[in-house]
């Protein structure tokens, strides 16, 4: 009795913050300089037309280098706390997972192409609009998220996704590195040359920045996926 209280309590406590910040809102006429000088100087700097991207890759590179390595680090240690023996490991016919019905697996075989299509397109056209690295990444994820449910018996090469996940992070650090020798510091994508902003070739570096986001962090997701699978 006394922990239902309490939960139902904490609950309207915090229903009482939201209506207080939710009543609180008020939408700005104008933007804070901050944000005003990114949205007036990242399409004249680096050519970009995604405002987004261009921060997430430009301005702040080294912290989203930061976050795709605290995800390879979580998908090193549920790789590591779940990994079972294949030698060894034995099943019987009522232990084995059975695949999924016609629907689910007709819908997979429809489906699959038309999200890994599209991840690569959202990876690729991140400077110039909605998407990126990490929303691509996780939407080609989600496909093999897909393709396990269809069919549970399918295994994904972990080994061949490490692999590519760590050349990935690899190529990542090395135009960094470029940046710094060649322009104006480590991560900055204007050794390439910017291009004209809105077109698919512009932005320097960011696109390619954008699509290794989008295989490491593709591959990261899609290990921890098969591995939860398992």
């Amino acid at each position: 009795m006394i922990y239902r209280a309490s939960v139902l309590f904490a609950v309207a406590l915090l229903g009482l913050i939201f209506l207080r910040l939710a009543g609180g809102y008020a939408e700005r006429s104008a933007l804070r300089p901050l944000a005003e000088h990114y949205v007036s100087q990242a399409p004249l700097e680096l050519g970009v037309s995604n405002i987004v991207t261009g921060i997430l890759i430009a301005y702040r590179g080294f912290d989203t280098l930061g976050e795709v390595a605290v995800l390879f680090m979580v998908a090193a240690s549920v790789g590591l706390l779940l990994r079972k023996e294949e030698a060894g490991r034995k099943y019987t016919e009522e232990g084995r997972r059975k695949p999924a019905g016609e629907i689910v697996t007709t819908g997979t075989q429809v489906l699959l192409p038309v999200i890994l299509t599209f991840g690569a397109y959202v990876i690729v056209n991140g400077h110039l609009s909605a998407g990126g690295g990490f929303q691509g990444g996780a939407i080609v994820a989600s496909g093999v998220m897909l393709l396990l449910l269809a069919d549970p018996g399918t295994r994904v090469n972990a080994a061949a996704l490490s692999v590519i996940e760590s050349l990935a992070g690899v190529s990542y650090v090395a135009i960094g590195i470029l940046g710094l020798v060649l322009a104006g510091g480590f991560l900055d994508p204007r050794f390439l040359p910017p291009g004209e902003a809105g077109a698919f070739i512009s932005a320097g570096a960011i696109p390619v920045l954008s699509a290794l986001l989008g295989i490491k962090v593709g591959a990261e997701l899609s290990v921890i996926i098969d591995r939860f699978g398992r």
